[in-house]
């Protein structure tokens, strides 16, 4: 039997707009604990997406992160020798981290300058239903969809 699950430490709002799910976007963003690095990375970002939408940065921020958020995944399941890739639902903690991930993966994939320009351009394509990452949320749904036969395997 596994052992118990750790305890969640509660994160600290980020110093700008006050919001944990900021924080838990730069913790990802952060390359070798440089986590001041990260935030100017950050809100370099937001400035250059409220530059190019003409609207709030965090505002678009918020919206590309719900864009990209993906509704189901699949699971590997091995049943009778064989593997079968089973449609679940997400959990909540895990949409999250998942839509952050990809954000920051396909920025780091851009073309361009600095980060912060890959960052803004990735925001405002996702907030646009474009993008390397709401690709990925689409490829994501479409297996599932693919594989809803095996649905009643359940994990």
């Amino acid at each position: 039997m596994r052992k118990s699950q750790p305890k969640k430490i509660p994160l600290a709002p980020d110093p700008k707009f006050n919001d944990k799910l900021v924080t838990r976007f730069v913790n990802n963003l952060m390359w070798e604990g440089k986590k001041s690095g990260a935030y100017i990375i950050f809100y370099d970002s937001l400035d250059k997406v409220a530059k190019i939408t003409g609207e709030e940065g965090y505002e678009v921020w918020k919206k590309a992160l719900n864009n990209i958020t993906p509704g189901v995944e699949v699971r590997s399941r091995r049943i009778g020798g064989a593997t079968f890739q089973i449609p679940a639902e997400v959990r909540p903690d895990r949409k999250i981290s998942l839509s952050i991930k990809w954000m920051i993966r396909y920025s780091r994939e851009r073309n361009g300058r600095s980060m912060a320009d890959k960052l803004a351009n990735e925001i405002v394509a996702a907030s646009k239903g474009e993008g390397a990452a709401f690709k990925k949320k689409e490829d994501t749904h479409r297996m599932a969809e693919a594989n809803k036969a095996f649905a009643h395997f359940k994990v």
